[in-house]
């Protein structure tokens, strides 16, 4: 049992820990800089849509007022058997002569709109968005500058979860993915991010391959693919996209669990991710592997704690337990001070760890996880 204990703790202190600690040395030791410069290529915005009327009026605004060239400019929309108002609404715009619209009389999902909208595309290079984020004037361009450098084959934009008049939240789900931003902004110091944010990121047409139209997550096996052609996979902070910070736990739990069976269903798409032909190999089971692993060295970590002889254990047992406690305080406690904060994050690291076991259910009894946005 101490040899369990002891393996779970350096696993779980390496998926946390180790291989930020990693990346910031590799980032300072060895940084590869993007060699950026004024690039108003040919831009093709592809976006899908299935009943986003809520929200669809105020993208398309903004889609249409970002600061790009509008003669270098193209945004087509696919409304993937909408049956609310989104229809409706595309109509609205489509006097606009950088719209074009696909309109599918039956729900296909997410990836077979994005292969049509991929065929029909003319752009130099192929940006990726969804409905729901507001994107910043000036994304567009800083994306583009990217693809100066011949080494580049795609750009990620940056999600931040706030309101950009009072900036990001700072604790529970925003917290994580500061961190997260971070991790991949190092990993692209270095080399190439693992994946990219769904909501904002572009890729040359040249080096797109069509999805499989299962496939959850565009956003990790289109730039995934484009590592295997030898391009990199960079981060840009400065092309950010903007995201209502606090969704409910039901609804963010039920995006981590789309996510994490996504990374899970990686393995069946791309098997070649999991073995030597994967030129980020150690990366990609760094950022993503480890994650879905990370809830079995919990549990390990809990049991080995109980069995195993030694005042150390028996510590580590109560530093568990009180672990587990303090994130039922952030839903049953006060929702301000300092213990609330600490509360907030303990349940969120238990809300990403929860996910990524029914992931894990999911992906044994081959249940099939819905596309949402």
């Amino acid at each position: 049992m101490k040899l369990v204990f002891w393996s779970a703790v350096a696993f779980i202190g390496y998926s946390y820990l180790g291989y930020p600690a990693w990346l910031w040395i590799r980032s300072r030791w060895d940084s590869r800089p993007i060699r950026c410069g004024p690039h108003l290529a040919r831009v093709s915005i592809v976006m899908v849509v299935r009943n986003e009327a809520v929200v669809l009026e105020r993208k398309l605004k903004n889609l249409l007022e970002l600061n790009y060239p509008p003669d270098q400019m193209e945004i087509l929309v696919v409304s993937d058997g909408s049956t609310d108002g989104t229809e409706s609404i595309l109509f609205k715009f489509a006097h606009q002569p950088r719209l074009r619209l696909i309109i599918g009389d039956k729900t296909r999902g997410k990836a077979a709109g994005l292969n049509d909208a991929i065929r029909l595309s003319a752009g130099e290079i192929v940006v990726f968005t969804d409905a729901r984020q507001n994107i910043e004037a000036n994304a567009l361009r800083f994306l583009a500058e990217n693809f100066a450098d011949p080494t580049v084959g795609c750009a990620s934009g940056q999600l931040m979860l706030g309101d950009p008049d009072s900036g990001e939240k700072a604790r529970g789900i925003g917290l994580y993915w500061k961190i997260e931003k971070r991790i991949r902004e190092m990993e692209s110091a270095c080399g190439s991010v693992i994946g990219a944010t769904g909501a904002l990121y572009a890729v040359r047409r040249s080096l797109l391959v069509l999805l499989p139209t299962e496939t959850i997550l565009d956003d990790v096996y289109l730039p995934l693919h484009v590592l295997r052609q030898g391009k990199r996979v960079i981060f840009e902070p400065r092309a950010r996209a903007w995201d209502v910070p606090d969704q409910g736990h039901q609804r963010e739990f039920a995006r981590k669990v789309r996510t994490l069976s996504g990374n899970y269903q990686l393995f069946r798409l791309a098997p070649w991710l999991l073995g030597p032909s994967n030129p980020v190999w150690i990366g990609f089971f760094s950022h993503k592997v480890s994650r879905l692993v990370v809830p079995l060295a919990l549990g390990a970590l809990l049991i080995s704690s109980i069995f195993a002889a030694g005042d150390v254990y028996k510590v580590a047992l109560v530093l568990q337990l009180a672990f587990y406690a303090l994130s039922l305080w952030a839903v049953v406690g006060p929702k301000q001070g300092l213990v609330a904060t600490v509360a907030d994050t303990a349940f969120n690291f238990l809300l990403l760890n929860t996910a990524a076991l029914v992931a894990l259910a999911n992906f044994v009894l081959c249940r099939r996880v819905a596309w949402a946005q």
